[in-house]
């Protein structure tokens, strides 16, 4: 159950365990983090209505944990699930673990930390500079990675300096694809405009219930502010507010701008996933649940 954020994929992959005895497994990268609750809109306890729900709160915010990490989790836990009789259920918004969870990933080189942090000193005193050093080693990936996505350009330039060739060349050994599961992939496509404003009326919602002071008792609690989830947004406005760089209305202000684009990139992204079905509407409307649920009975009715 896939779909860009504020879509509803939460309410109604409960929806969907209640009905056909599932468990979650959730397939967004910053619930995976515990203390994120507010600006990830994480499910409370009391109201998951007894439905387990896996990979939320199952790392501390100072922990690597990548795509790799996420299909090797996920995919133990889909067997554990299917071994108790219940149906897995994945529920999220980050297509990239979704996409390593069923295709696979290519092997690459391991992690260079030292590197990496090289990589993002140099990065932070000329914004730009990795993608144009990206650019000069491999041009191919350059040209399909953002300029501003430091994430992916230290990976690109990690994996070329390890490997010394092109990604393009080191990830054309194939795939371990997921085998022995049956899929069915459903997405939820709301109407832009109420999507965009929806999710603005829940980020002002997010400030006003305090995610200015749950990122405050994070950082009490000893984690850096480099941790990973702190770039997530709502917390990386947070976090400037903290540290006096934003004040209230600025921070609203960029938060709203970067989740419409968030939103945005998510909805082209899940266009390109192949076989998805679309479902136009929320997770909340009855008549979107009615044909979702309609669609997996069938599917489960055609098991051979």
């Amino acid at each position: 159950m896939v779909g860009p954020t504020g879509s509803g994929k939460s309410h109604l992959a409960m929806l969907l365990a209640e009905r056909f005895n599932g468990e979650i497994v959730n397939c967004d990268s910053v619930q995976v983090f515990r203390y994120f609750d507010i600006g990830t809109a994480k499910t409370p306890l009391p109201e998951r209505r007894g439905i387990p729900h896996h990979l939320i709160d199952a790392r501390d915010p100072n922990e690597v944990f990548t795509a790799g990490d996420y299909s090797r989790a996920a995919r133990q836990l889909l067997h554990e699930i299917t071994a108790r009789g219940r149906l897995p259920i994945l529920a999220g918004g980050t297509g990239f673990y979704l996409r390593a969870l069923i295709d696979g990933l290519a092997p690459g080189p391991e992690r260079d930390q030292p590197l990496r942090e090289r990589l993002s000193a140099r990065e932070a005193k000329r914004p730009g500079l990795l993608h144009r050093l990206l650019r000069r080693l491999d041009p191919p990936s350059a040209a399909r990675i953002h300029s501003n996505d430091t994430p992916k350009n230290i990976r690109a330039i990690e994996i070329r300096h390890s490997a010394r060739k092109p990604v393009h060349e080191v990830y054309s050994g194939g795939r371990d694809a997921l085998e022995g599961f049956r899929i069915l992939k459903l997405g939820l496509f709301p109407d832009r405009d109420r999507l965009y404003s929806g999710l603005e009326a829940r980020l002002e919602k997010m400030f006003a219930d305090g995610i200015v002071e749950e990122t405050e008792s994070i950082l009490r609690r000893g984690f850096d502010e480099t941790c990973k989830p702190f770039e997530a947004i709502g917390y990386k406005q947070a976090l400037q507010m903290t540290k006096g760089q934003l004040s209230f209305k600025d921070a609203i202000f960029y938060a709203r701008r970067d989740t419409r684009r968030y939103a945005k990139r998510q909805l082209t992204w899940f266009r390109q996933e192949p076989g998805l079905e679309f479902f136009s509407g929320f997770g909340s409307e009855a008549g979107v649940v009615r044909k979702l649920e309609d669609r997996v009975e069938d599917f489960l009715a055609a098991k051979s």
